[in-house]
């Protein structure tokens, strides 16, 4: 293993709920990553800051989304299935990231290629603790499609 420091990403969290939205970006300065959180809050919104239209032309090419399943405009599954089923989102790795411990959500989430399925923690404690092992996944094991 290389002594040098895990690079940083654009990560993209797909979240409508306000609340979320502020516990995951404080864990995330809480786990001191130096990643890049981008936040949209709907899957119209994801669809095109993946595919940088509307406003977002300018923003970076995401290398990870956190999806929540839960969104009000469209179902998370269906934003998972556009960006699995699409040929320049496709290698892009999605974790699902919700509130939702249903056996059917979890293996529709499989079953449309998720790469990981983690419900919310209830406590903030474990939400640091997901988003630390999250970066060390992502970052230092596995090797991400340029």
């Amino acid at each position: 293993m290389s002594s040098s420091q895990p690079k940083s990403i654009d990560i993209l969290l797909v979240e409508d709920n306000p609340g979320d939205i502020r516990l995951v970006q404080k864990a995330f300065k809480k786990a001191r990553l130096r990643n890049e959180l981008h936040v949209v809050e709907s899957g119209q919104e994801a669809m095109d800051f993946l595919l940088q239209r509307a406003e977002f032309t300018d923003m970076p090419r995401v290398e990870l989304v956190l999806l929540d399943l839960k969104l009000p405009d469209r179902n998370g599954l269906d934003v998972l299935s556009d960006i699995k089923e699409h040929p320049d989102l496709k290698r892009i790795p999605v974790v699902i990231l919700t509130s939702s411990e249903a056996d059917e959500d979890i293996i529709t989430s499989y079953d449309r290629h998720a790469n990981a399925y983690l419900t919310k923690p209830v406590d903030f404690p474990g939400l640091v603790k997901i988003v630390q092992e999250l970066d060390e996944f992502w970052l230092s094991l596995v090797k991400l499609a340029p």
